[in-house]
């Protein structure tokens, strides 16, 4: 066994450059747990067999775990069949050393406090870890040095150490899998059977998608004029509005609808974004908020309007040439000083990859969607980025999009969980409008222009959000209503518009 280095709160003794643990901390524990199994069902942290120091108290720990899973009693009765092989347990007496661990009674009563020191070590082994890989690779002066993916990598370690139970990278079980996807079955059945994840803020959205789910990379695309950010600003207050109105009505937090919302915008600045929200929620259009052409009335509903935003928790960051690895640890931060729940990046296209993709903007566009993946999972929040698409579109008669119209890498398609399409019918037939006939015109263009009306009065202010990859379900689309006067989404009243499947 390895050496036994105490820590009490008097004189802790430490061998020199050893890692920080206390053996005989594990082995009172271990000896509670086998004297009351009971020990196990009310563990102050996370506990798992990687946090113990000494191999074997961790594959004791590990096998406890297992008898007792299986409602088995586990004792050194029980577990000695298991451990008559162990290398390391005849090194110190064979199985007998069992029952010594359950030797002195007294570790019943600092048990909870012996869990929460070996745990405690644990995260500063991590730490030690962390550190010595840092240094050695900060003093490395080959030509392939990049400070700023190795302060990126630490500055991802470091996060994982202090991120709870997935400090350790440890493989979870498919028990606590299950239990979370569980939860998450009974979260979508009380709020109606349609919302699992973070609420869109639109009821036919969440019907049709289930709502923003974590560790999701969503891509919301369009030609510009569709209104790609103005949904993304919609579902951004929507989620930040949501949480909000939970937390005041007394709502848990794993029950609630909404999430904290991190905005990244590398196009609009924050004033710009915060007048487009202000003109959505006040119903005042953004031209009249810029030029001032307000009433008092009008005013007295925009001061509502920003007193409201002033209290949820939706945070704007409108950095600009913000690279991948600069946008993860940002992000990071938000998550640890804030929860959020939801990350928005405004847009794709803007962010920048490492040094290394030099002038391959492909490779670039890819390590930015892996990148953006990568965080969805590290943070475990959905992670809503806006994409471009190519002009191909516009060379259509059929100008709806299509997956192979992403611009500029298909792996944006293939890291995306779900890919939503913003489309408005009305903006392109809008450019289509014939010569409006006047006293003397023939009468073909007087009928003209009365088709293209007709035409223009049928989808005007009607939207359709295409669901064009979902992991998770069906893909189809969902026709939402537009305000183009206030840039804002919302459910159609007619039930034909409701979301449908594609054939």
């Amino acid at each position: 066994m390895a050496t036994i280095i105490e820590f009490d709160s008097a004189a802790p003794v430490r061998e020199a450059n050893a890692l920080p643990a206390n053996i005989e901390a594990e082995a009172a524990f271990l000896g509670a747990c086998l004297i009351d199994n009971r020990v196990l069902e009310d563990l102050p942290v996370p506990l798992t067999p990687e946090h113990f120091y000494e191999p074997l108290h961790g594959r004791i720990f590990a096998k406890l775990l297992d008898v007792t899973g299986a409602n088995l009693l586990a004792n050194p009765v029980t577990l000695k069949p298991y451990f008559e092989s162990d290398e390391a347990m005849k090194a110190v007496g064979g199985p007998g050393y069992l029952a010594q661990l359950t030797s002195s009674g007294v570790s019943l009563i600092g048990a909870r406090d012996f869990a929460r020191q070996i745990h405690d070590l644990a995260l500063l082994r991590e730490l030690v870890a962390v550190g010595r890989t840092l240094v050695e690779r900060a003093t490395d002066t080959s030509e392939s040095l990049d400070p700023r993916a190795q302060i990126e990598e630490a500055e991802g370690a470091l996060y994982r150490v202090a991120g709870g139970d997935a400090e350790l990278g440890q493989a979870r079980s498919f028990g606590a899998a299950s239990k979370i996807a569980l939860m998450n079955v009974q979260k979508a059945l009380n709020s109606g059977g349609s919302l699992s994840g973070v609420t869109t803020g639109l009821a036919s959205v969440n019907a049709k998608i289930g709502g923003l789910h974590k560790s999701d990379l969503l891509i919301l695309a369009g030609r510009p004029g569709m209104g790609k950010t103005s949904l993304a600003t919609n579902i951004a207050y929507a989620a930040a509005d949501r949480w909000q109105r939970d937390k005041e009505a007394g709502i848990p937090d794993e029950k609630n609808m909404g999430a904290p919302a991190a905005f990244f915008s590398l196009e609009m600045s924050a004033d710009q974004l915060a007048t487009r929200i202000l003109a959505e929620q006040s119903g005042i259009s953004s031209e009249s908020l810029r030029m001032g052409r307000i009433s008092h009335a009008d005013f007295d509903n925009l001061s509502e309007a920003a007193a409201r935003l002033n209290q949820l928790p939706l945070y704007i960051d409108d950095t600009p040439a913000l690279t991948i690895a600069g946008l993860r640890t940002r992000a990071r931060r938000l998550k640890r000083r804030y929860g959020i729940g939801v990350i928005i990046v405004d847009y794709l296209q803007l962010l920048q990859g490492s040094s290394k993709s030099g002038d391959n903007r492909v490779q670039e566009i890819s390590e930015i969607s892996r990148g953006l993946k990568t965080l969805a999972k590290e943070l475990d929040v959905p992670v809503l980025a806006l994409s471009q698409l190519s002009r191909a579109v516009e060379s259509r008669d059929d100008k709806r999009p299509q997956l192979s119209d992403l611009r500029e890498s298909g792996s944006i398609e293939q890291d995306a969980d779900m890919v939503l399409f913003v489309f408005r019918e009305d903006y392109y037939l809008q450019a289509k409008e014939p010569k409006r006939p006047v006293e003397g015109d023939d009468i073909k263009v007087f009928d003209d222009h009365a088709k293209w009306a007709m035409e223009h009065e049928r989808v005007a202010g009607i939207s359709e959000l295409i669901v064009a990859k979902q992991r998770h379900g069906a893909t189809g689309k969902v026709r939402l209503h537009f305000e183009a006067r206030t840039t804002k989404f919302s459910d159609l009243a007619d039930d034909r518009y409701a979301a449908y499947e594609d054939d």
